[in-house]
Order: structure tokens, then C-alpha cells, then sequence
């Protein structure tokens, strides 16, 4: 059975064109993601898809991982992913592990795979508590609300719950979405033949396509969230967190 981490990579980033080969620490941000991704115990596979020769040459020459070529035209990750799961039909789990999240923990990708393999989830992802007032308000910073058995409700750029109470907002009683999705094979290929959806297209994410066609999501509470890498200023605060971890 073949669990398979993909790594979407594209060069074409408009804030931060080269963003898989940009340095952080000297380190190119693609080799920080597969070290990772690497570490994951119940993983064995992992590919990265790409759509430039660049990234594509420095993962078969450099990491441990292979590299795919993909289609220049993709509109989203999980499009890319899906290109790639088509080319290999031994892969039965997939884990899309964002190509812009050098900081997410090995720990992770394992409780996403234990959510599709030890409960049969078809689709599962990590939601962590809020710490900060500014997240909260933040529209880059997604929220997600559950139910009492863990699945997901809904997600969105805005504060959810609605606070209508007087009293400050607890940003602790509140989710931030983790951008790392679990699919079985089959799920993924179900979301995929479906078209963008209303709320998708409103709000920008992917998550709620799977949401509006009956497609549950299961989530897993993490400790904390990590910043992902979007623009020059966020290799920054990269590089200061992982100088306080060799500290």
C-alpha cells in the first residue's frame, strides 16, 4: 500500500517568483519541506510536482524525494497533486503538504495519515486553537468550526463564530485552518471531477468544494500553527524561528 506525501512546487509564484528555491538559512525552501517530509514515519513516498525544469532538476540531483513534471496551466495545487496521482496508480493515500510550509512538523503529516488510515477517513486535515487577536481578524488566516465528532463544519476568512456577546473575543476559543489535506485515492478523484463551488469561489478555498458536494472532512487539533512562506518577509520570520530552535 503506498502512502505518497506531494509536494506541490511551482516557480510562478507571484509574490515571490523562484519561491521553492528561495534560501532560507542557505537552504533552498523545497529541501526544508522534503527533510520534513521526510521524518514522517508512516509515509513512503514522497514526490514533488512541479512545473519547472529548475525544480524538477535540483529535487533528482539534491533530495530524497522524485520529482514530476506537471502542467504549466494548473489553477491550484490539488490540481497538480491530481495530475500526479493519475501517473501513478499504486498510490492509495495522498498528502498534499504544501510546498511553502518549511516548518511543518513531521508529527503532522502522521496524524493526517492516521485520520484516512486508522478511521477511514476519505478527507482529513489539522486545525489548531487561535492565539492572536490580529489572526483572528486576519482574512489570510482561515477559521474553521467543528462539530462534536471532530468534522468539519465549515471554513472561512472571517471570524467564525460570530462573537454577538459584549465581551471580548477569546481568540483561544476559536480554529485556524493547517493548509495539509489527506485524501484517499478515491476522494480525491471525487473532488476533483467537481466543479468550483459557490462558497469556494466566494471565499477563495478549495476546502469548501468538499464541504457543499457532501464530502466530510475530518480534522485533528494540533498544538500550533507555523507560518508559511509567501513573501520576503516571511523567509524572515522563518529564519528567526529556526534559529531559536538550535538555540
Amino acid at each position: 500500500m503506498t502512502i505518497a506525501i506531494i509536494i506541490p512546487a511551482r516557480f510562478e509564484s507571484v509574490r515571490l517568483p523562484g519561491k521553492p528555491l528561495a534560501l532560507i538559512s542557505g537552504k533552498p525552501m523545497i529541501e526544508w519541506v522534503v527533510d520534513s517530509a521526510s521524518k514522517a514515519k508512516l509515509a513512503n513516498k514522497i514526490i514533488v510536482a512541479t512545473e519547472d525544469e529548475r525544480i524538477f532538476n535540483f529535487v533528482k540531483d539534491n533530495l530524497k524525494a522524485d520529482p514530476c513534471m506537471t502542467s504549466k496551466s494548473h489553477k491550484s495545487g490539488t490540481d497538480r497533486v491530481y495530475e500526479v496521482v493519475k501517473k501513478y496508480p499504486d498510490i492509495k493515500y495522498i498528502i498534499n503538504f504544501q510546498g511553502d510550509e518549511p516548518l511543518m512538523p513531521s508529527e503532522y503529516v502522521d496524524k493526517v495519515i492516521k485520520l484516512l488510515v486508522d478511521e477511514k477517513q476519505d478527507m482529513a486535515s489539522l486545525i489548531a486553537p487561535m492565539f492572536s487577536i490580529d489572526d483572528l481578524n486576519n482574512p489570510n488566516v482561515v477559521k474553521a468550526v467543528i462539530d462534536k465528532d471532530g468534522y468539519a463544519l465549515y471554513f472561512s476568512r472571517s471570524p467564525i463564530p460570530f462573537n454577538r456577546s459584549e465581551s471580548p473575543a477569546n481568540p483561544q476559543s476559536y480554529y485556524r485552518h493547517i493548509g495539509i489535506y489527506g485524501y484517499s485515492r478515491e476522494a480525491l478523484m471525487h473532488f476533483n471531477s467537481l466543479p468550483p463551488s459557490h462558497l469556494e469561489q466566494l471565499e477563495q478555498l478549495e476546502q469548501l468544494r468538499a464541504l457543499e458536494n457532501g464530502i466530510k472532512i475530518k480534522l485533528d487539533i494540533v498544538p500550533k500553527a507555523y507560518p508559511a512562506v509567501d513573501t520576503v518577509q516571511d523567509i524572515k520570520e522563518v529564519e528567526k524561528i529556526l534559529a531559536s530552535l538550535k538555540m
